[in-house]
């Protein structure tokens, strides 16, 4: 690996195939040395708060500020004064890893920084700090000297041309040159960013560049989204022709190409719950507030389309559980009805207003409401935020404003949901890349599966979710794991969760039934039979869904074993065939043909015909926030042939 302290190679670039600006040389523009800018030598320390702020003194939506304001001083005073390369590098790993020199995304705090020392508000005593401006000047500095030649900054190593650090780059430095000039402060440092925000766009914002543009899908999408929220607002500060038309183009390009026909944006190459809401959301929002127009909002409507069937809530009220084993990144599990204020998904909710069915993923206004003014009566000290902990794009949103829902509203919604609103419906949501997405209601239940090519290798296939509309989630897949998948895991570990899956569709059971093409499956209302494969042949199983359940009839190349992902209830009764209970959070074993769950007046049944040697084994992982649930793992070896019933009663 290349000295973590070098710079960059200078060169001058052309940038190709960007219409209007083909074949002009573009030079990285001459940045100022810090040293010379700050004077060189050490740098005042910022003074640190004298006694905790008041929380009372806080508005209710910038409650959120407060954790930041009293972390400050501690993240400012460890950005490096030396008089050398790293003069200005924001240390202490207080954002992003990897915590190398090189890695460009560390030094986005600056807007961080530069909002702090413009916000005029009664509890801020660092606006206008000589101390934090020295030193933001000194940050900033060091985060253009990362800038290549072409405009892009790196990530991962120092010669990577990142499309993420470029693409935030373009919304923190942008609005670091927003508060700078409504402060009338460094002048010749916003100069510097303004060229540095100009060359990123031409790099950007080229049609050509297939670092950010593929044809015929854009990947990650959350990155495009906010290199384009990012150009926006740097446009509205300094107006280019040339790049806004850019700019319009790739709008419309994301439009038609970041979102699978399935309804999810691609993170990267398949769906991803969490990245779609808590990122990509709140970077649209951004876009259409800088270009004054909601372009995405057809876009939106379908996503939160498809959001709707990747969620059903707990009757209990204890939140939504979701389709996690699907997630191609980074799953969601769970979401609490009140989350913590201090997250990044709430700006999304400003959506709200006009896509209603995005008011399941917010809190009731009520209860944030009621949140924050606990918050401002908790008598204890406003908490500091950890090395880590310090997400720059949570302070970021706030003036972007929200839209939380009423209580009413989000009840509503929760009742629209398709699981909760329908009794009966097959659902197949297909991408081009042989993704199938299954969502199957019945009168005592509602399915999630994964079928065909998985976009990547944490993705696990097959069946993920089983809920119950009176009782809430049975079982529960998990992602990235051969161990938490609702699988046949054989001898050797190797499981059909881990594999593409090439599924075939009847309206009946398997060979009885008639076959249905894909594009026919929503069709069928009555039986749905299934039948999936794994590439190597190893695993097939047949299975069939009917009104009280279903059946997994499998053969395996090897031994092997069902294992069901079961999430349970302190108060659930849980017991083997054998009348014997299994104990919440504890092992048990038995031999048996079954074991039932009973939450309430419902009943599920796992029977598996001969007396085998079963297990059930907690696992680590609880749901929401009051750890009211549990997720425990039960394992049924069927050496190379099995047939596994689920049965609601």
């Amino acid at each position: 690996m290349a000295d973590a302290g070098a710079r960059p190679n200078r060169r001058t670039v052309i940038i190709g195939g960007v219409a209007g600006l083909a074949g002009l040389a573009l030079s990285r523009p001459a940045y100022a040395d810090p040293v010379t800018v700050t004077g060189g030598g050490p740098l005042a320390r910022l003074a640190p708060l004298s006694g905790t702020p008041a929380r009372t003194a806080f508005a209710a939506a910038e409650q959120r500020y407060a954790s930041y304001l009293v972390t400050l001083a501690d993240m400012v005073n460890d950005i490096d004064d030396s008089d050398g390369e790293l003069r200005g590098f924001m240390a202490g790993g207080w954002w992003r890893t990897p915590v190398q020199p090189f890695n460009a995304r560390i030094m986005e705090h600056v807007a961080t920084l530069a909002w702090f020392h413009g916000a005029d508000r009664p509890w801020n005593p660092y606006r206008h700090d000589p101390a934090l401006l020295a030193r933001l000047d000194a940050a900033i500095g060091y985060y253009l000297r990362l800038q290549h030649d072409d405009g892009s900054w790196p990530e991962y190593a120092p010669d990577e041309r990142s499309r993420a650090a470029t693409a935030f780059a373009l919304g923190y430095l942008s609005k670091t040159l927003h508060e700078l000039r409504a402060a009338d402060v460094l002048p010749e440092r916003g100069a510097e960013i303004s060229a540095a925000l100009h060359l990123a766009m031409t790099w950007f914002l080229d049609p050509a560049n297939t670092g950010v543009w593929q044809d015929g899908m854009v990947e990650f999408a959350n990155q495009p989204a906010a290199g384009l929220a990012g150009s926006a607002k740097a446009l509205n500060l300094d107006p280019d022709a040339g790049l806004r038309r850019l700019l319009d183009d790739r709008i419309a390009y994301f439009a038609a190409h970041a979102q699978s026909p399935a309804g999810f944006l691609y993170e990267p190459r398949g769906m991803d719950i969490a990245y779609n809401l808590n990122v990509t959301l709140t970077e649209l929002h951004e876009v259409h507030t800088e270009v004054g127009e909601p372009v995405f909002l057809p876009l939106v409507r379908r996503l939160a389309d498809w959001l709707t069937y990747t969620v059903v809530p707990e009757p209990d009220g204890a939140g939504l559980v979701s389709f996690a084993s699907g997630a191609a990144r980074t799953p969601m599990y769970f979401l609490d009805p009140v989350t913590p204020d201090r997250q990044q998904r709430d700006l999304g909710s400003v959506f709200s207003r006009s896509v209603p069915d995005l008011r399941v993923f917010y809190p009731a206004r009520e209860e944030r409401d009621a949140q924050r003014t606990a918050w401002a009566a908790d008598p204890a000290p406003v908490p500091a935020l950890a090395p880590g902990d310090t997400n720059p794009r949570i302070p970021a949103n706030i003036p972007y404003g929200e839209g939380f829902p009423t209580r009413r509203q989000r009840d509503v919604a929760i009742a629209g949901l398709p699981a909760v609103r329908f009794s009966r419906f097959t659902e197949l949501r297909a991408d081009p890349q042989d993704q199938h997405y299954v969502f199957l209601r019945r009168p005592s239940y509602y399915l999630q599966a994964f079928l065909g090519t998985r976009p990547n290798g944490v993705v696990r296939a097959g069946l993920g979710l089983l809920w119950h509309p009176d009782a809430g989630t049975f079982v529960h897949g998990g992602q990235n794991s051969n161990a938490e998948c609702w699988a046949t895991v054989l001898a050797n570990g190797g499981t059909d969760g881990a594999s593409n899956l090439t599924p075939s569709y009847f309206a009946g059971p398997v060979g009885a039934g008639p076959a249905v093409e894909p594009g026919r499956v929503s069709a069928v209302r009555g039986d749905l039979g299934l039948r999936w494969t794994t590439t190597g042949g190893n695993v097939t199983v047949e299975a069939l869904f009917t009104d009280a359940g279903l059946v997994r009839g499998i053969t395996t190349s090897l031994d092997a074993s069902e294992q069901v992902p079961l999430v349970l209830r302190p108060d659930d009764d849980v017991r083997w065939s054998t009348g014997a209970s299994v104990a919440f959070g504890a092992p048990a074993a038995a031999t048996a043909t079954a074991l039932a769950i009973t939450r309430g007046d419902v009943t599920l049944t796992v029977g598996w015909g001969a007396a085998a040697d079963a297990t059930v084994t907690p696992a680590a992982r609880t749901y929401f926030l009051d750890a009211s649930r549990r997720l425990h793992l039960l394992r049924v070896p069927h050496g190379r042939a099995g047939r596994i019933a689920y049965t609601f009663s």
